[in-house]
């Protein structure tokens, strides 16, 4: 799928430059984050947007004057049947990424889909099997999953620093921006979904939800309790109705707890050497509890635009032929969280399982 552009006359560095694979794109979708997407992929000297799709003639309009060399279309179908697009972008509302992506695959395009990846696990599983039977990549937009701040979770996890894991325990709050089309759920809680897919090992077995409406008729507030394997368990809390912007993660282990604050400007992770000791001298009714209160540390993290890293590692997917970690499969397991989240909701809190 992907172009090689060489010359004769290009000198060695020149030719070694353009060598690398450029691979095409379309985005479907100029709202909130598609602008996003087409700047970060303008970064990238392996990629190119050569259309850009979207139903708002104002959003088309924008569009026109920052990238005057782009086509630009109202019509997703011209970006599906072009031959010279390798990749679509689907960053539309997500009733609207089965057909689309569906529709792109059919037509021979890697997909990269705005979270979450489908209104539910059937649709799903369908493009993932597609997806395979025409070798094409996906990658669902967890973006979180490429900050440097959860990369550097991932390893302290991987190298033992925190010891066995105890808890994950988030809070996602701000006021708005309210959907019209999926509740607070939906909108917020894919991204702990997917950190929490990307940072625990084991499966979660069970989900209970609860929430309430308050004003368009979705549920604008919901806390998300999630069991896994070996006592661990994790909590979310996302509201749309918080007066303050929050997004706080705590981790808990047996050996040292860590707090992510994504707003801090610096020192957004900090691991605590804190933890309780318990030993027992003639049984359970003897036990003493010790209280460990140890140093507190930041570690470096990194400056970098998670998205240039996400779209660079999607490039890198398509041109070297390699499954990305949030691939179709990542985003179906986010999708089948999300919908036993909800069908707990709609039984006011019952367990559902796995």
């Amino acid at each position: 799928m992907a172009t090689f552009l060489t010359t004769p006359q290009d000198t060695n560095a020149t030719q070694e430059q353009r060598n690398k694979a450029l691979v095409r794109f379309g985005v479907i979708g100029y709202g909130y984050w598609g602008p996003k997407v087409i700047r970060n992929l303008d970064l990238l000297e392996e990629a190119k947007v050569v259309a850009i799709c979207d139903k708002s003639a104002a959003s088309r309009r924008k569009a026109e004057r920052l990238y005057p060399g782009v086509t630009i279309t109202d019509d997703a179908n011209e970006l599906m049947t072009s031959p010279d697009i390798d990749a679509i972008a689907v960053v539309t509302p997500v009733w609207t990424h089965y057909e689309l992506a569906k529709a792109a695959l059919e037509n021979g395009k890697h997909i990269f889909v705005e979270k979450p990846f489908t209104s539910n696990s059937a649709q799903a599983e369908e493009l993932i099997a597609l997806a395979a039977k025409k070798n094409l990549k996906i990658m669902v937009d967890h973006t979180f999953l490429f900050t440097p701040a959860v990369q550097k979770i991932k390893q302290l996890l991987q190298d033992g620093e925190l010891g066995k894991l105890y808890y994950y325990d988030s809070t996602r709050v701000n006021l708005g921006l309210f959907q019209h089309d999926v509740n607070v759920i939906w909108d917020l809680a894919p991204h702990d979904l997917s950190i929490m897919d990307h940072l625990i090992v084991e499966s979660p077995e069970a989900i209970v939800a609860t929430g309430q409406t308050h004003l368009n008729g979705h549920e604008d507030i919901a806390f998300i309790t999630l069991y896994f394997p070996d006592k661990v368990v994790a909590h979310l809390n996302v509201n749309w109705l918080s007066p303050v912007k929050v997004r706080t993660t705590m981790i808990g282990g047996e050996k040292k707890m860590l707090v992510w604050n994504d707003i801090e400007a610096d020192e957004k992770v900090k691991v605590y050497d804190r933890g309780v000791n318990i030993s027992s001298t003639e049984g359970v009714y003897n036990l003493l509890v010790n209280y460990r209160s140890g140093d507190m540390w930041a570690p470096r993290i990194e400056q970098a635009e998670a998205l240039t890293r996400e779209l660079a590692y999607f490039v890198d997917c398509i041109v070297n032929d390699k499954t990305p970690m949030n691939d179709g499969k990542a985003g179906l397991r986010v999708v089948k969280m999300l919908e036993a989240a909800s069908e707990s909701l709609r039984q006011r809190g019952s367990l559902v399982y796995l």
